[in-house]
């Protein structure tokens, strides 16, 4: 892998030619710009010193980007809207920071292929609404979507709360555009909900975090819009019901089932002044989006919570009362973080082993000292405990960097995974030997060496250094 140029000499080459290729709007230098522009939500995390800032708005100013980086050996940082919570988007030293925002058109909607074609800087609020007013919808929902871009989205393999009965960010994903490091345009994929020809490169560019190219353009699967939902609320006297109650629940897939703890429960109602019943010691969110406001599949979930313990369960078909429930969950990251800095975990694990998975979250908590707040995706395993530190104390943010490393060993010893939606970025590429193992890194060394030969493409997120990987 060639060493990369981040001095001044080279810079300056770079950025003189960056400028006279693209249009004068098109390339930043203030430094009041770039900081805005060098960091995601990943607070515990100081990023680099960015060189120059570029906002292409087509995949041919994509494509120059690339190829004048190839030529001056400078590293390519690819950014959404910087609502990652892992490092992926910030900054390395000597970087040009490539932001896909001003990409923000729906090319297309299709309602007899039932496909959305968009550019990556459309933010994932506003295609769900207009996809709405054609009667469809575009299942994934991450709790950011008013702020979120569809590309972030897709370099991160964003869930949301949908995500339980829809699936991810990857399982929406029909076809893409990618720039390569070296500037060529590659197109992926399809307009057909079915097709296996070759390999998946959709699946693989999903989810790599910028580190193989910079998706410029997506073909996204859209669905009818759902039956008018029912919503289920209830709550429980310890976090290890509201855990038994989703295991015991195994033949039931509601379109939403979250889950929020005590300590996120009463940061949501100090804030929102909600009603929440800050006395309960969790408490489940459960929607039905089938027949007749999901009357049966709630019955079921109302038995399994009954059978856990639930202390108090109430239904609505409200859509008001539902939505204020919905924005409750929404508001848990939000209303955590006014308590001081966070580091919000993602890890994941089987359904079946949820119950071990908070009970380890509880027990790492008191073991460090650290308040943690956990909410998250209960449905499919996947949760957030949320470290919250209080800010200025240095000690207490070098116990929350341990507990994590604990919350994510219980969750690879339970046959689960580092990140369930967020990616690795930088905090966690560390640990990813731990669930992929060295062949598995040697793989994927091998895809970045092939498709990024110069090592330009988000240098430093997601891969360990090779040099550390186990003979």
């Amino acid at each position: 892998m060639t060493e990369l140029h981040t001095g001044s000499a080279a810079g300056a080459r770079f950025i003189g030619d960056l400028r006279d290729a693209l249009p004068p709007d098109r390339v930043v230098t203030r430094p009041e710009t770039l900081e805005g522009l060098s960091r995601d939500k990943a607070h515990v995390l100081e990023p680099g010193r960015a060189l120059v800032g570029a906002f292409p708005t087509s995949a041919a100013e994509v494509s120059t980007v690339l190829q004048l980086a190839t030529e001056h050996r400078i590293p390519v940082v690819p950014r959404g809207a910087g609502s990652g919570l892992a490092g992926g988007a910030n900054a390395v030293d000597g970087c040009v920071i490539l932001s896909t925002l001003r990409m923000d058109r729906i090319v297309e909607i299709n309602t007899d292929d039932m496909i959305a074609v968009v550019g990556p800087g459309v933010i994932n609020a506003k295609l769900s609404a207009e996809v709405a007013k054609r009667g469809l919808m575009y299942a994934p929902d991450p709790s950011s979507f008013e702020i979120s871009s569809i590309g972030g989205n897709l370099a991160t393999n964003a869930g949301g709360l949908r995500c339980v009965k829809y699936g991810v960010t990857r399982e929406a994903t029909l076809g893409l555009e990618v720039v390569l490091a070296d500037g060529a345009i590659l197109r992926t994929g399809r307009r057909s909900v079915k097709g296996v020809a070759g390999y998946d490169l959709v699946s693989l560019f999903v989810g790599s975090e910028g580190t193989l190219g910079v998706i410029t353009e997506a073909t996204l699967r859209l669905r009818p819009s759902p039956l008018p939902a029912g919503t289920l609320l209830a709550s429980f006297p310890s976090l290890a019901d509201a855990a038994k109650a989703v295991a015991s629940m195994p033949s039931v897939t509601p379109s939403v089932l979250e889950l929020m703890d005590q300590t996120t429960i009463r940061a949501v109602e100090e804030w929102q002044h909600l009603g929440l019943d800050i006395g309960s010691a969790a408490m489940l969110i459960a929607r039905s989006d089938t027949a007749d406001f999901g009357r049966a599949e709630l019955d079921a979930v109302e038995k399994a919570c009954q059978a856990s313990g639930a202390t108090v369960i109430h239904r609505s078909i409200d859509a008001l009362e539902s939505e204020g429930l919905m924005g409750a969950r929404r508001a848990a990251l939000p209303a955590l973080e006014r308590l001081g800095i966070t580091l919000l975990e993602d890890v994941a694990v089987p359904r079946g082993r949820v119950v071990d998975l908070v009970q380890a979250v509880v027990r790492i908590a008191e073991e460090h000292d650290i308040r943690i707040g956990t909410f998250g995706h209960v449905g499919d395993g996947n949760l957030h405990p949320t470290l919250v530190i209080p800010r200025g104390d240095l000690a207490a943010q070098g116990r929350a960097m341990q507990a994590a490393e604990a919350i994510a060993a219980a969750a690879l010893s339970l046959g689960g995974t580092l990140t369930g939606e967020h990616g690795i970025g930088t905090l966690k590429r560390h640990q990813l030997a731990g669930e992929i193992g060295p062949d598995g890194l040697r793989a994927s060394w091998a895809i970045k060496n092939a498709l990024d030969p110069l090592g330009i493409m988000n240098p430093g997120k997601v891969l360990p250094p090779r040099q550390a990987i186990p003979d």
